[in-house]
């Protein structure tokens, strides 16, 4: 139903709510809370202890007059007053409090207590909002991540007549739910919404978390089914061949590389052909036993093709290739290529003179064709969404697919996110790599690792200076890559130092890479343009600015730029925030090495929903909206999904949902 029907929403709401993804009621009661207050339990301050989290009030008596100095300390100090008791607020990294707050207002807080300096009771970083009436009732009232110009009384009244209209059903065969006693869908939206208490809250949770894994589960095992097909291209690549090529590589394979290419050769000798993800942690070798899928499908007379996100890791994927196949006919498509050159690489590739063609999104275009495609690899695959890669397969009849990721997500998250693949995952690195030193640098200490870095560039080594902007940020929390390069340059006068962002044209990326790569500059102040592609094994520290701006797989990622060799590594990790989430965060990275480790860990620290690229965009609200809520829903939704299946009692209803919550997957990509 409209949003327009109901009390409260006009028009003009309706379009801020559709910004944010909600278009309509159906939208709306999927648009879950972020947070809950608990009303029934206000505390007085000066009877809380330190680190306590508490609900209490407060009023507003004096704010930050000085904008320049909140952003050059990106911390905001608020002086209220509750009952005769003066107390200070403090918020780190959140400018927009001062939007929101108003100097005589009185206000409901939600957060950590804490002793300043002179032993001042006080909060940190708390949630709040205005003490209205409707505040002033005892219960739980939920909390909506919304923008400034939509009140949480607006969304809340919404949301509580737009459950009864539209009355939420199961899916779920009948004879299941009663099996497993699943609660009413119904009920379960109005106590998600309107808890009775934490209890119900939680069961609530779950039933519509299992609601919501069971469509989408159900939706990958049809598509899954639907794409089984017979196999079509034959391979005539014995695995003795496959054991000479393997034997020309400067190492040997690991028991992890072992298993993936046994797999891949099992899938491409079988009857169907194959879909398979092969995930891996950074240095796992992943690359190798993509050279492996290669040979099969070249050395059997068929074209291979190879995509990157980037011209950086597609230039850097051709030389290898080029490397291991002197016997064949290897190219490279980039966007940047000339009018005249695509045009002969792509008529080189109709006509089946080229074997093998590497390259980057270009290789999407109509006009790309093959004579005979039987092998599509995806590297780096969380950047590309569902429908870049079904768009590669149509440019072959039914080939085979590997797509690989060097970002290692939770068996959790694999059910959901790549329910139509077999999964492969290589969980060793070779004996050879040390491990990388990691550490959380304080303030006091910046200079002594300026210092190090100096030592270890005299011993023949260079570095990486990574921060997460081009630009800095208006309240001056953010360090810019041009400032940090005339930081380190003015520090560093004697040593080359080169600067590579996202914005730059490919042909000075090109060349800043490559002069990093031969050695002529000794430092690389970048963004996270260098997180994939970038392999220099002479390159041994890498620090991390504003490393609390990164999610912990992203941080993992850039650590493993170093490492690369039998040298060791040292990835330093600094911070402007003193939020103990935002140290805790970096705590993990600095005690964990193991990629599939810290997945898991940012997995329960940010919610899976958060690894969605299109999240942030509003583009897709309910389907995963729920990942928040444990694993023990998705195996529980699994298992359902698979009596469902087995007993055939899925309906045309699923079937129809589950092909429109796929196709609604198709722009997803991970963070």
């Amino acid at each position: 139903m409209e949003l327009t029907k109901i009390k409260g929403i006009s028009d003009k709401r309706a379009e801020e709510l559709a910004k944010i993804g909600i278009k309509d009621t159906n939208d709306l009661i999927r648009f879950f809370p972020r947070a809950y207050l608990d009303l029934r339990q206000k505390q007085l301050l000066q009877f809380a202890y330190q680190n306590d989290t508490i609900l209490t009030y407060g009023r507003v008596i004096s704010i930050p007059i000085n904008r320049f100095a909140v952003r050059r300390g990106g911390a905001i100090r608020v002086e209220c007053e509750q009952d005769g008791l003066m107390f200070p607020i403090i918020w780190f990294n959140q400018p927009y409090v001062l939007q929101k707050l108003k100097v005589g207002e009185e206000y409901l807080f939600y957060g950590r207590v804490n002793l300043d300096r002179n032993e001042r009771i006080g909060l940190v970083n708390p949630s709040f909002e205005p003490c209205e009436k409707n505040y002033r009732l005892a219960g739980i009232v939920p909390q909506y991540q919304l923008k400034n110009t939509i009140p949480q009384k607006t969304i809340r009244d919404g949301i509580r007549i737009a459950v009864g209209i539209e009355k939420p059903q199961s899916i779920i065969p009948k004879s299941i739910l009663l099996k497993y006693q699943l609660h009413d869908l119904f009920w379960s939206y109005q106590q998600v919404h309107n808890p009775d208490n934490f209890e119900t809250l939680k069961t609530a949770s779950d039933r519509i978390a299992i609601e919501e894994y069971f469509k989408l589960i159900s939706a990958f095992k049809i598509i899954k089914g639907d794409r089984e097909q017979v196999r079509i291209n034959n391979y005539s690549c014995s695995s003795k061949d496959l054991i000479d090529f393997i034997s020309k590589f400067p190492f040997s394979f690991t028991d992890g590389q072992k298993k993936a290419v046994n797999e891949i050769y099992s899938d491409m000798s079988s009857e169907k052909v194959m879909n398979r993800l092969m995930q891996g942690d950074v240095g796992s070798g992943k690359t190798a036993v993509s050279l492996c899928a290669l040979y099969i499908a070249v050395k059997s007379g068929y074209q291979a093709v190879m995509i990157a996100p980037t011209e950086v890791l597609a230039e850097q994927n051709y030389k290898i290739v080029k490397k291991f196949f002197t016997d064949y006919n290897v190219d490279l498509l980039k966007g940047s290529d000339k009018t005249t050159d695509k045009s002969k690489k792509k008529a080189l590739l109709e006509s089946g003179f080229t074997n093998i063609i590497v390259g980057t999104h270009a290789l999407l275009e109509d006009n790309v064709k093959f004579k005979n495609l039987s092998l599509c690899i995806c590297d780096e695959q969380q950047r590309f969404g569902v429908a870049q890669r079904s768009k590669l397969l149509t440019k072959g009849t039914t080939p085979d697919v590997l797509v690989m990721s060097a970002t290692p997500i939770p068996r959790t998250l694999s059910l959901i996110f790549y329910g139509d693949l077999d999964i492969t995952s290589i969980l060793d690195k070779p004996k050879q790599r040390i491990p990388i030193q990691t550490n959380i640098v304080p303030k006091e200490k910046y200079f002594d690792m300026l210092n190090f870095i100096r030592k270890e560039i005299e011993n023949g080594h260079q570095a990486y200076l990574v921060t997460p902007r081009i630009e800095g940020d208006d309240e001056g929390t953010i360090i810019s890559v041009n400032q940090l390069f005339d930081s380190v340059k003015n520090y560093y006068k004697d040593i080359e130092i080169g600067v590579l962002n996202g914005k730059m044209k490919p042909q000075e990326k090109d060349q800043v890479m490559q002069d990093f790569k031969d050695g002529k500059t000794k430092i690389l102040v970048s963004t996270t343009v260098i997180e994939v592609g970038v392999d220099v094994p002479n390159a041994t520290i890498m620090v991390i600015y504003n490393a609390e701006r990164f999610g912990l797989s992203q941080l993992h990622q850039l650590r493993g730029r170093v490492g690369r060799s039998d040298i060791k590594s040292y990835c330093f990790l600094l911070s402007n925030s003193l939020d103990d989430k935002s140290l805790q965060r970096l705590k993990i990275i600095q005690d964990n090495t193991d990629g599939f480790k810290i997945s898991e860990f940012d997995y329960k620290m940010r919610g899976g929903g958060d690894f969605m690229g299109s999240r942030q965009s509003g583009k897709f609200m309910s389907d995963l909206g729920f990942l928040d809520y444990g694993t023990e829903a998705i195996f529980l939704a699994k298992k359902i999904s698979d009596e469902t299946f087995e007993s055939g009692a899925y309906s045309d209803e699923l079937k129809n949902i589950a092909i429109e919550k796929y196709n609604r997957l198709k722009d997803i990509t991970l963070n």
